[in-house]
């Protein structure tokens, strides 16, 4: 077959977040190379004209969708799939309203409540209209002091995230807070409850029969000091020589005792799947609290498919090569075009 693997254009000077997704592309470029397809690349921009045009003369079968930003915007990664769609040309991962829904936190949060799926209070957004959304917790009180975590509706990958994301304050305190950080995040951004607790990352891989949720994997804050906020920053996803990134491994080795927890975990993460009509591959993100309670952060259609990354790393634990997820992702997309 024919495949056009889209991606971001990134620019030479691009931060280790952005420059990892031509790793991505040259990574799944060389597996679907080894089964024998003629592989096309093709950076995107806003000239969406340029785009289709250039599709139409490479002619592609299918579209390996790795567009995660576009001139590097988060808020603007679901116009490449919208596009495919409305140019009836099929692509991998998700269908377009999943990822615009997933990629806003917002919307994402919201689908939960509606779903019955547990996530945290939440105030904001910032530029916005004020209102609280209780979750699945209980209404604070206006004057009550919680610990929020301040975060941005669009971008991913830890941007804007570090130690000084949690404040504390009221609900009415932190819209000037919302304010100060909404640039810097972004252009828009939130409060959340924070979760004190264990962080899990379950991913999904399409298969023969149906949607498999790979070994869970959990995030350790190794030799955190009680003090230091026991968060997965941009630092501990993308500086290799800080103490962050050092000190968070993932561990895939659970005792019995984890065992109710695990299987409540997938259970989740399978009704995530259908509540937002995820396809190809995805990841669940969560914290449990003190209580053994779990919350979602949040729901990544296009989890990074770099072969260091937890997708691939949970995929190894299955018994699955990185050749082995892309070509379940390409057999759904494939699946999908001769329906």
């Amino acid at each position: 077959m024919r495949i056009a693997v889209l991606h971001d254009d990134i620019p030479d000077a691009a931060a280790p977040d952005a420059a990892d997704v031509l790793v991505q592309a040259e990574t799944v470029s060389a597996a679907l190379k080894r089964f024998g397809h003629d592989v096309v690349a093709l950076p995107c921009t806003l000239n969406l004209d340029a785009l289709h045009r250039r599709i139409e003369a490479e002619k592609p079968d299918v579209v390996f969708n790795l567009v995660e930003s576009i001139n590097g915007q988060g808020a603007l990664i679901h116009l490449v799939p919208f596009c495919l769609d409305s140019w009836e040309i099929p692509y991998t991962g998700a269908p377009a309203a999943a990822i615009l829904e997933t990629s806003n936190k917002i919307m994402a949060k919201e689908r939960m409540v509606a779903n019955g799926l547990p996530t945290a209070t939440w105030e904001g957004p910032f530029p916005g209209r004020r209102s609280l959304v209780a979750g699945n917790f209980e209404s604070a009180r206006e004057d009550e002091i919680i610990t929020w975590i301040i975060k941005s509706v669009w971008e991913h990958a830890s941007i804007g995230l570090d130690a000084d994301g949690l404040v504390e304050e009221t609900r009415a305190g932190i819209w000037p807070v919302l304010r100060l950080r909404a640039t810097a995040l972004g252009g828009a951004c939130f409060a959340e409850t924070y979760i004190d607790g264990r962080e899990f990352n379950l991913s999904i891989l399409t298969g023969i029969d149906g949607p498999e949720v790979l070994p869970p994997a959990e995030i350790i804050f190794a030799g955190f000091a009680p003090d230091k906020p026991k968060i997965v920053d941009y630092r501990a996803k993308w500086d290799e020589d800080s103490y962050e990134f050092r000190h968070t491994p993932r561990c895939f080795d659970f005792d019995d005792r984890d065992v109710p927890l695990i299987g409540v975990l997938k259970a989740l993460a399978l009704r995530c799947w259908k509540a937002f009509g995820l396809a190809g591959y995805a990841r669940v993100d969560f914290r449990v609290d003190q209580a053994g309670r779990p919350w979602i952060l949040e729901v990544n259609t296009n989890p990074c498919l770099s072969p260091d990354a937890g997708f691939a790393a949970a995929a190894a634990r299955a018994g699955l090569s990185f050749d082995d997820i892309v070509l379940r992702i390409l057999d759904q997309a494939v699946e999908y075009r001769y329906r």
